[in-house]
């Protein structure tokens, strides 16, 4: 790997931790500089501004976040209970003590739209949730796998907005129970019976 290849790596790394668990603005250039160990002056040849970095981090965490979920969901072999797979595997993530709710939605309240590569990355990811949740939802009997994935995916968006501000996994069993009401209601199949989804993976493992 060469040296520009292994600082963005590094700085990546360290600017994901940083941003995620204090905020973008809160973190400045400098702080990222100290927790990669990487000279600021190669920092800047990685990432040319601060706006380049967020939009980076924003985009690598869109990239370990849904293959995490995919992971998460594949192992389970019926259409239905891989719906109900994706709100266990939130149950578990806005349980663990780093959570901070969604990065992007967190991204979107500090900058808003001004920063425009920062808004494009943040609205990428959810147009890919959205396809990710209209995939799973297309597999099942639902008349309309659009309208069910719009469903699903306020589902996920509340849940994740609720548990960071009250700090509970709760949101995602309530989540998941609204899900399943909603499966439940479609014409042709059994509803979902429970399962033993795969282990869970962090988006930020």
């Amino acid at each position: 790997m060469d040296t520009i290849a292994t600082d963005r790596a590094r700085v990546l790394e360290a600017a994901d931790a940083l941003f995620y668990a204090h905020g973008i603005q809160a973190v400045g250039m400098d702080r990222i500089r100290d927790a990669a160990r990487v000279p600021l002056k190669r920092l800047y040849r990685a990432f040319p501004s601060k706006t380049a970095l967020v939009e980076a981090y924003l985009r690598y965490r869109d990239t370990r976040s849904r293959a995490a979920l995919r992971e998460h969901t594949d192992g389970v072999p019926d259409p239905r209970e891989r719906i109900l797979a994706v709100f266990d595997w939130l149950q578990a993530w806005c349980g663990q003590p780093e959570f901070r709710g969604c990065a992007f939605s967190n991204a979107y309240g500090e900058l808003g739209e001004d920063a425009d590569p920062v808004y494009r990355a943040v609205r990428d990811h959810m147009d890919a949730v959205g396809e990710q949740l209209h995939a799973l939802a297309a597999a099942t009997t639902a008349p309309d796998p659009d309208a069910l994935a719009r469903q699903l995916h306020i589902l996920v968006a509340g849940t994740l907005s609720l548990s960071a501000v009250q700090q509970s996994s709760e949101p995602a069993v309530q989540a998941r129970a609204a899900a399943r009401a909603i499966l439940e209601a479609l014409p042709g199949e059994p509803a979902p019976a429970e399962h033993r989804a795969p282990a869970f993976r962090s988006p930020g493992a």
